[in-house]
């Protein structure tokens, strides 16, 4: 490395001899020398020269390189987007005609084992990899990271997981499962995504990113929230760290997506509204209702973690107890019908998203969300098909209206920040739940949204929903959490589980 000087005139480092920034004599050189003819450009003074001189070291080809970065991602973007949007928008029309359907034929609930039991004998005998839903996805985006640094072959997300998991959902809501729709949109997308980038023969790096950019378009899609869906993709895949290297794909799938969803709903003449919302206007910043939003937010937390664990644990109940996988969906769903007629009433089947609307007015049982909790885990632990977040909006919306006359918070909007601040604890993604409290009830209610996702994540402590999120940085040092490189949140959850059999544990 060569010797290095501070110029005396413009104070920036620079080699002995003459000030490459300001052309300033160094070492004894001297104004009017050989190479200094004291006029033109050179004649500035030193703050003006130094400008110049940055501007004119400017490389362009640094420019041109990013200019076809941004249309090499925007084009693929908008491709993996049409894919996503066309798909989301064809799963939520089946969806809305499943639950319809359901609604008006109650006695549909009596086949749910049987409907279980199809799905569980398609993925068992036919599903392959696409029965690891979600966590395949992250998965694949992990491994293909560590390929870069050795080298193994990637079989990649398989087309089929989009029909089956498309299949699957509806067939679980058609008949009374309790069940979201997140997982189907990501998988739909993925699916869609990895085979094009598979088709295009990409490398693995640039397959990585163009399926994150599925996870994106899919998420902003179905739920009608681009910007959400796109930090989300982002911040979904590991614990304490953010990726921006898929940031232009993955902004533009998900607008793309959700663009075309929305077209084709205006075409059929169906209303693109996937979640029920609320206008939070006139809420004014108190701090006294931060310090109450806050507090709730330890009980949100509270409630993710109750959801991730229960989840949990009903998956390996089900698998110590029926060794048949095909069997575990007939069991759940016989234990689905036994609970609805305990509790005398079908409002916790399928999305339930008529319990959010509720919310709003603080029109809710006390228990709605714990009841929410069992109906989901039960279900979607046994393996019927669906996601998780929108009956993690219900658990939220419904504990946040039973929170708020206790508190003296507004009903409505407690229920709003307690529909992000779950989803945020489950999922560790507290910027994508804020950002999504933004786009569905407005910025007014911005600082209570961000307070309510964040305490909630840190909270939520080291659990979540999705098993293969790795934890890239511990939310506290003095925990006394010890993370291996590459420890994800199976591995944590597995550990806090000493009581199961050594030879029942997953590896």
């Amino acid at each position: 490395m060569s010797l290095q000087l501070d110029c005396p005139e413009c104070e920036q480092p620079t080699p002995p001899g003459r000030c490459v920034w300001c052309d300033h004599p160094l070492e004894g050189e001297v104004p009017g020398s050989a190479g200094d003819p004291g006029r033109g450009w050179r004649a500035l003074p030193a703050w003006a020269y130094g400008y110049v001189r940055g501007l004119l070291r400017v490389e362009g080809r640094e420019q041109v390189v990013l200019l076809n970065h941004l249309v090499k991602w925007s084009v693929l973007g908008g491709a993996v987007g049409i894919l996503a949007g066309v798909a989301s928008a064809t799963f939520l029309v089946l969806l809305a005609l499943a639950t319809e359907t359901r609604e008006a034929n109650i006695w549909l609930l009596g086949l749910l084992p049987l409907a279980g039991v199809a799905i569980g004998l398609a993925y068992h005998y036919r599903g392959g990899r696409a029965a690891e839903g979600n966590n395949l996805i992250l998965d694949e985006v992990h491994g293909l990271a560590d390929h870069l640094r050795a080298p193994t072959p990637r079989e990649g997300v398989p087309l089929r997981m989009a029909p089956f998991v498309l299949v699957g959902t509806v067939v679980t809501h058609l008949f009374g499962g309790s069940a979201g729709r997140e997982g189907t949109g990501i998988q739909m997308a993925s699916s869609l995504g990895d085979t094009f980038s598979r088709a295009l023969r990409l490398g693995p790096e640039d397959r990585r990113i163009l399926l994150i950019a599925s996870i994106a378009g899919g998420f902003g899609s179905v739920f009608g929230v681009p910007l959400a869906g796109t930090v989300f993709a982002l911040e979904v895949q590991s614990v304490g760290r953010m990726r921006y290297e898929a940031l232009v794909p993955a902004l533009t799938a998900a607008i793309v997506g959700d663009r075309v969803a929305d077209a084709i709903f205006v075409v059929t003449g169906l209303p693109h509204a996937p979640t029920p919302t609320v206008a939070l206007e006139g809420i004014p910043l108190d701090p006294a209702l931060i310090g109450l939003v806050a507090l709730a937010g330890l009980a949100f937390a509270l409630a993710s973690i109750l959801f991730s664990e229960m989840l949990y644990g009903f998956r390996r109940m089900y698998r110590i107890a029926i060794r048949w996988s095909p069997a575990r969906p007939l069991v759940g769903g016989l234990i689905v019908i036994a609970l609805t007629l305990l509790v005398g009433t079908t409002d916790y089947l399928g999305l339930s998203l008529p319990l959010i609307e509720r919310s709003y007015e603080g029109d809710v049982i006390a228990g709605a969300f714990l009841l929410k909790i069992v109906f989901t885990t039960l279900t979607v632990g046994a393996g019927f098909q669906g996601g998780e977040v929108t009956p993690l909006f219900v658990i939220g919306a419904t504990l946040g209206a039973a929170l708020a006359t206790p508190l003296g918070v507004p009903p409505e909007l407690l229920a709003a920040v307690g529909l992000v601040a779950v989803f945020a604890g489950a999922t560790n993604t507290p910027l994508a739940c804020t950002v999504m409290g933004v786009e569905l009830f407005g910025s007014e209610a911005f600082v209570y949204l961000a307070v309510g996702c964040v305490v909630s994540y840190v909270f939520s402590a080291h659990r979540g929903i999705y098993e293969s999120q790795r934890i890239d940085t511990p939310k506290d040092k003095h925990v006394g959490l010890a993370t291996e490189q590459d420890a994800t949140v199976r591995a944590l959850m597995q550990r806090r589980r000493p009581w199961l059999p050594r030879s029942r544990r997953r590896p």
